[in-house]
């Protein structure tokens, strides 16, 4: 008798090294290793390429400081390529939390694991969210959305929620097909491109969020007069900052109370993040609107 329980024991017992090593290597090989208890000796965070690099590290140089400060470790910052490279960099461990739009955020969590920990709140209004809007030049005859049948358009980036998902959700809802009825579209890369494209009459129309767009209305780069919109979207849930969700629990929640506690002062030297006031905690189940969207309009968000 046991003979047999013993027999059965190591039975069991090489079947469960047999699954650890299976799942090890299947994480290994798919690029999704947990390691929970992974040591972070420089906590590297990447931002989506909303504007010009230079610019962006120069822009976000303070927060860089002050997480550093506040979590006890050194953190660098870099300004990806395009969307997807942010997804990839994280899915492969490259950064360890980013600056995401929400459609990218929830490629990046299904690709990558990434976890939504806060959003900006505005100053003006108290608002987390914000909206995509279509741009015409004013010389292009587009008064209306119907108008922009036989039109040239730039999208932002296949990724970009106000530059990409929404601008096609509003175009398809009125009757535009993007894929026939443009004279051509192209993806412009960033926001700030997408708005020079029009008013230097590259293209006719463009997709674009008004938080981008306000930023470059204040800052003299574009005319009110020469790039107009013709279209504001329903709201868009905001941009969330993301950690990668096989960081040490303990680390994730310190990166979270640093960005909630963030003081205005520091809030203020980041031009890039527009008129935030605040951080404010939130879930990845509050992206969930975009994720029926993206299932509505069949786009992968499991593409990056």
């Amino acid at each position: 008798m046991e003979k047999k329980y013993l027999v059965y024991a190591l039975t069991v017992l090489v079947l469960l090294v047999a699954l650890f090593n299976y799942t090890t290597i299947k994480s290994y090989l798919t690029g999704n290793v947990i390691d929970s208890d992974e040591e972070i000796e420089v906590l590297k965070m990447g931002l989506i390429p909303a504007d010009d690099a230079a610019e962006m590290l120069r822009a976000y140089e303070p927060v860089k400081e002050y997480l550093s400060r506040e979590l006890g470790i050194p953190v660098e910052i870099q300004v990806t390529n395009d969307y997807t490279a942010a997804i990839e960099a994280m899915k492969y461990k490259h950064i360890d939390m980013a600056w995401f739009g929400p459609f990218s955020y929830i490629m990046a969590s299904d690709v990558a694991g990434a976890e939504a920990i806060v959003n900006g709140v505005r100053r003006s209004d108290g608002k987390t969210d914000y909206h995509s809007i279509i741009v015409v030049n004013v010389n292009s005859g587009i008064k209306t959305l119907a108008d922009l049948k036989g039109k040239s358009f730039a999208f932002v980036d296949p990724a970009s929620t106000s530059g990409n998902l929404m601008p096609r959700k509003i175009l398809i809802e009125n009757g535009i097909d993007p894929e026939k009825d443009f004279s051509n579209y192209y993806y412009a890369g960033t926001h700030n491109a997408a708005e020079y494209a029009i008013s230097n009459g590259k293209v006719d129309a463009a997709a674009d969020s008004d938080n981008s767009y306000d930023k470059m209305i204040a800052e003299g780069e574009i005319d009110p007069n020469v790039n107009i919109i013709i279209y504001k979207s329903e709201a868009i849930p905001g941009s969330p900052i993301a950690v990668r969700g096989d960081l040490p629990e303990e680390l994730k929640e310190r990166i979270t109370q640093a960005l909630v506690n963030m003081d205005e002062q520091t809030i203020n030297k980041v031009d890039g993040w527009g008129d935030i006031a605040s951080y404010q905690k939130v879930s990845d189940a509050d992206y969930d609107i975009i994720r029926d969207i993206a299932q509505v309009l069949n786009m992968d968000v499991a593409s990056a």
